[in-house]
């Protein structure tokens, strides 16, 4: 090899070697520092990209976690505000049990009517409890109602299913065919709740009379109303409309005896309906009045509203989301109170019997809100389990695109670093190789 001054070139190639060595060992060094194989897009473009989008799909699953948990404490206030007005209410059909018992005074009454108005004061309450300053219970969260609202449906699946408009009354029959044993002699008794207000009628004579004449009596019993509260009534599966005008049925889709209000909303709200029948002496006919007696509501009422259900972002995508609406749970939604403010009347031992259907059908609206409430909890913690999963599962990918294998980057560090120091050497070598020129100018 030719011995040149100008151009060294073992100590040019020496430099090369060493300046890459460095650079390789100062991103082992980074690698160690950070806990990252990949720290830009220059160490992997693709890997880079790929990770980056998980990571914001992680971050992303951690705040729907956060949205679920919020939920759920949203859900479970709500749910607290409705367990208490179960509660009330449940005590309350005790009181108006109480005051249908003739052991009482009109002047008992009065004073059971006490607790009642406070306790549907505590139900208006209860429907105004907030949560981070939002209103849960007082209708403002429904979901959608369609125009004009809907109308209050009293079903009765106890009656035979071939009970129609011209069954006589003498031939009624129970669900599973056992004559309930009326007497053309027997009367009937109607009455029901509107707007706080009880209407009874005289008692109805069963002659000969049909099931239509019964209808009748009952429609044209608000003698302030001559239209009437009660507007239709059917013999069929079909049991009402509910508030996104879907058709309700019976749950066998077997025939029920159904009446619905005149009017739709709160206003045409009917709270309970109550059928007496009666031997000629005045004693109740108990096999009779069981089945009579079971008219449950089926669709209740409620006013026209915008769709304004509680909508929870639990996705990382728009439209993930789990929607709940919350019903009106006010004394005046329950039928215990009329939009003027006065309450349900248990001043005689009649009025006091009817309220205990208002009442049973108070109840079941409560329960059937406590149920989807406490459906929708229910769905909160899978769907929070759901996503504690999927953020574990991006993370362990992301963990394997990006995380540096430390005892393979300081093996590697080490390495790199020996031939760094190595090639230092070899260059301090090359570099006094070029002190043999000098001898041969001596």
């Amino acid at each position: 090899m030719a011995l040149t001054v100008k151009n060294n070139m073992p100590a040019q190639k020496t430099l090369n070697v060493l300046v890459k060595t460095e650079g390789t060992a100062a991103k082992d060094l980074k690698k160690l520092a950070s806990g990252q194989k990949i720290n830009s897009a220059g160490d992997d473009a693709s890997g880079y990209a790929i990770s980056d989008r998980m990571d914001v799909q992680v971050r992303g699953l951690d705040q729907d976690n956060d949205n679920t948990q919020n939920a759920q404490s949203l859900l479970g206030t709500a749910e607290g505000a409705v367990q208490s007005t179960v509660d009330i209410l449940r005590t309350l059909k005790e009181k108006v049990i109480n005051a249908a018992n003739d052991t009482n005074t009109d002047i008992d009454r009065a004073t059971i009517q006490k607790e009642l108005d406070q306790a549907a004061d505590q139900i208006d309450d209860n429907a105004t409890s907030t949560f981070n300053g939002i209103t849960l219970l007082d209708g403002s969260h429904n979901s959608e109602v369609k125009y004009p609202g809907t109308y209050t449906s009293l079903s009765n699946e106890s009656l035979g299913a071939d009970t129609n408009a011209f069954t006589a009354l003498t031939d009624l029959t129970d669900r599973t065919g056992n004559s309930l044993q009326l007497q053309s002699s027997d009367t009937i008794t109607v009455s029901y709740v509107k707007q706080g207000i009880t209407y009874i009628s005289d008692p109805f004579t069963v002659g000969d009379n049909m099931f239509f004449d019964l209808f009748n009596i009952t429609h044209n019993l608000n003698k302030q109303n001559p239209t009437g509260d009660i507007s239709t009534i059917s013999y069929d599966s079909q049991i009402g409309t509910d508030q996104f005008g879907n058709a309700v049925y019976t749950a066998d889709r077997g025939n029920a005896v159904t009446f619905r209000a005149t009017q739709p909303g709160l206003d045409g709200q009917i709270s309970g309906l109550t059928l007496t029948a009666a031997d000629r002496y005045g004693q109740p006919r108990s096999n009779a009045n069981t089945s009579l007696n079971n008219f449950k509501e089926a669709v209740r009422a409620q006013d026209p509203s915008p769709d304004n259900a509680f909508v929870f972002q639990t996705g990382t995508s728009a439209n993930q989301s789990v929607k709940v609406g919350l019903t009106d749970m006010r004394a005046t939604a329950l039928g215990l109170r009329a939009t003027d403010g006065s309450t349900l009347q248990i001043g005689t031992q009649a009025q006091a019997n009817a309220a205990i259907n208002v009442l049973d059908n108070a109840l079941k609206k409560a329960l059937d809100q406590q149920t989807d409430l406490g459906s929708a909890d229910s769905r909160m913690d899978y769907t929070s389990a759901n996503i504690v999963t999927a953020q574990e599962n991006t993370t362990a990918s992301v963990s394997t695109i990006r995380d540096a294998d430390m005892a393979a980057e300081i093996t590697a560090y080490t390495k790199d670093n020996v031939i760094a120091q190595a090639s230092q050497a070899m260059l301090a070598q090359a570099n006094q190789n070029l002190s043999q020129v000098l001898s041969l100018l001596q």
